[in-house]
């Protein structure tokens, strides 16, 4: 059983409600219409701005507005083609209303013509005049209707925005104290046995036992050392994609790891076959992925087991890539979670597991346009899920546009 999720999309910025949300923008550059329609929306309560141009309509439609009014007249075909490229504009949420004054009478080429340039504006109103007052405030208050509808799903995308960087925030903090608890413990354990060899050499009156005593001792200082410049690493890391070399972030994982897959009765088998492989990417990034699956691998191997890690390099044509497999013999993924897994709150872990912590590896991997494949047995006997990582190696000039463009 396996899923794959490949991805690149950006989050939705917050949208910050505009004074001008409401007005209607009116265009009509020859005759009285402007006038009389300014006066009966302003009678009305209804806010409006007059525009004298196609080009101060796109502007004030720019800095925000709920309809626009204009004549046929005002029209052409340039006109239509930079209020086209205005719309085009409009974010994903938006299908800005426009209410068009036709002229009346018989269907012409021009007419034609000009309906066929209006198509691609979208959400338009006509009205042929001469129009009643009745009937021109009926249609615009339904165009408005529909806008405040609009600002409501903008609205609840902003929210949704908003309670997804809330939630990424809280996984980035729950991997940091994961990471430092797993620190602390993996530094605790090489001071505990200074302290003995320390205790051992006081009342030893053995010099060469001393010597020996000495010679674990500057071992386990150089341990403490080692884990020291891994957690110095993360601190000096760029936030932004650098080309980064993929063993080494994979080492100070499993440098951090080591006590609690001992503790887990875990045993780990590196098979490095590439160990120059290099990606264009944020190391604090690729570590929280990979620290997230060896985390989520060692949580389902409760009772002991394998951990299998492998880096490798594909070729392909023109486009190299880098693959990270780690699988574990666990207890595997259930059938009815797996098309979920890289949702918000799903888990395998019970009241122990936040269920965020593969929902942000999917953010990431649909930030830097990596691809992800997972296959997992669930059963009685034989069980295990793999996660493979496929990533564009830093190789080549096109790998890096590639990563480069995700990115964006």
């Amino acid at each position: 059983m396996a899923v794959q999720v490949i991805g690149r999309g950006p989050l939705v910025p917050e949208l910050k409600p505009s004074s001008h949300d409401s007005r209607t923008i009116v265009l009509a550059p020859t005759g009285k219409d402007s006038v009389l329609i300014a006066g009966l929306l302003g009678r009305r309560g209804m806010p409006c701005h007059v525009a004298a141009s196609v080009e101060e309509l796109c502007l004030e439609i720019e800095r925000g507005a709920g309809a626009a009014i204009l004549s046929e007249e005002a029209l052409s075909e340039t006109a239509i083609t930079r209020l086209r490229a205005v719309i085009d504009e409009q974010p994903p949420w938006s299908d800005f209303p426009l209410v068009v004054l036709t002229v009346g009478g018989r269907v012409t080429i021009q007419s034609e013509r000009l309906r066929a340039l209006r198509q691609p504006l979208g959400n338009v109103f006509l009205l042929e005049r001469p129009i009643r007052p009745e009937t021109l405030l009926s249609t615009l208050e339904i165009a408005l209707r529909g806008r405040l509808r609009q600002y409501q799903i903008r609205e609840q995308i902003a929210q949704y925005s908003r309670a997804q960087e809330a939630l990424r925030r809280s996984e980035k903090l729950a991997v940091t104290g994961r990471l430092a608890a797993s620190i602390a413990h993996e530094i605790n354990n090489p001071l505990e046995a200074v302290t003995n060899l320390l205790y051992l050499m006081r009342d030893c009156g053995d010099a060469e036992k001393s010597k020996g005593y000495l010679a674990s001792a500057d071992q386990e200082l150089a341990r403490v050392a080692e884990i020291t410049r891994h957690t110095l690493r993360f601190y000096r890391e760029p936030s932004h994609p650098v080309d980064t070399q993929v063993e080494s972030v994979l080492g100070s994982v499993l440098v951090l790891y080591h006590s609690r897959m001992a503790a887990a009765s875990v045993e780990a088998d590196v098979e490095i076959f590439a160990p120059e492989a290099r990606v264009l990417a944020s190391p604090g990034e690729l570590r929280q992925v990979i620290a997230n699956l060896v985390g989520n691998a060692i949580d389902a191997m409760r009772h002991g087991g394998r951990l299998r890690l492998r880096l490798s390099e594909e070729s392909g044509p023109g486009k190299p890539r880098v693959r990270l497999t780690i699988g574990d013999t666990g207890s595997g993924i259930p059938r009815s979670l797996l098309p979920t897994i890289f949702e918000p709150f799903v888990t395998t872990k019970g009241e122990t597991g936040t269920g965020l912590g593969l929902w942000v590896t999917g953010e990431i991997l649909r930030r830097n346009g990596w691809k992800m494949q997972v296959r997992t047995r669930h059963g009685a006997l034989r069980s295990g899920t793999v996660f493979s990582l496929v990533m564009p190696a830093a190789t080549t000039v096109a790998a890096q546009e590639e990563v480069s463009e995700a990115v964006a």
